[in-house]
């Protein structure tokens, strides 16, 4: 009976891990089509804008690491990205591009048709299912809250990066990191803002982790 109980969580594991992929490949490619058809700049420019949105960048590490969960003969790939700490951060990561959108963004715009099928799944669907996978998955293995501040480096190299690329090229991914508009002091802010969120979301799921671990 424990077997088949097994089995089981094991075939709906692998099901999840195919339906994340899937959902985040095809968010993807239908963005990257989106903003070359709808593109104010040159091919280049438009290209290197698709790869510095921040969620571009999340649901792409999402996308890779459920293939790889799914396809990769390496044992050092398959440990690299089924590794507990390296799945809650992603899940947190993921989680922030969520939040973020539906409580500060949405309301900035209106897209339809195609574009809202696509903002839906980067922003809300794909977010929820890989909450949902960490949930039934990943919650119940070892996480640790050391791994919190490791995880840190992503949303800070981000932030570096988009603001030293934003005084060069005068374009910034996301109103709230706009310089031109709002100021570096205000911009700065909005940073630490967003590094609490991630630290708080993190350490969530850590402890989240701890108790359904008990």
């Amino acid at each position: 009976m424990q077997k088949i109980v097994l089995m089981q969580v094991s075939k709906n594991k692998k099901i999840l891990q195919v339906i994340i992929a899937l959902m985040a490949w095809a968010a993807l490619l239908m963005q990257f089509y989106l903003i070359i058809l709808n593109s104010v700049a040159t091919l280049t420019e438009t290209i290197i804008r698709y790869f510095s949105f921040f969620t571009i960048l999340t649901n792409i590490l999402v996308a890779i690491s459920f293939t790889v969960m799914l396809v990769a003969d390496s044992d050092k790939w398959k440990h690299l990205f089924l590794k507990t700490s390296n799945l809650t951060a992603v899940t947190v990561y993921i989680l922030v591009v969520g939040i973020v959108y539906n409580l500060v963004l949405r309301w900035l715009w209106q897209p339809q048709g195609l574009q809202k099928l696509t903002d839906e799944l980067l922003h809300t669907i794909i977010p929820l299912a890989v909450l949902i996978y960490w949930f039934l998955f990943v919650a119940t293995t070892s996480v640790q809250w050391r791994h919190v501040f490791r995880w840190m480096w992503y949303p800070f190299i981000y932030c570096l990066y988009t603001l030293v690329r934003g005084a060069v090229v005068n374009f910034y991914p996301y109103p709230f990191l706009d310089v031109d508009q709002l100021g570096y002091s205000r911009v700065l802010l909005n940073c630490v803002f967003v590094t609490i969120a991630f630290f708080a979301i993190s350490l969530l799921l850590v402890g989240a982790g701890k108790l359904l671990r008990k």
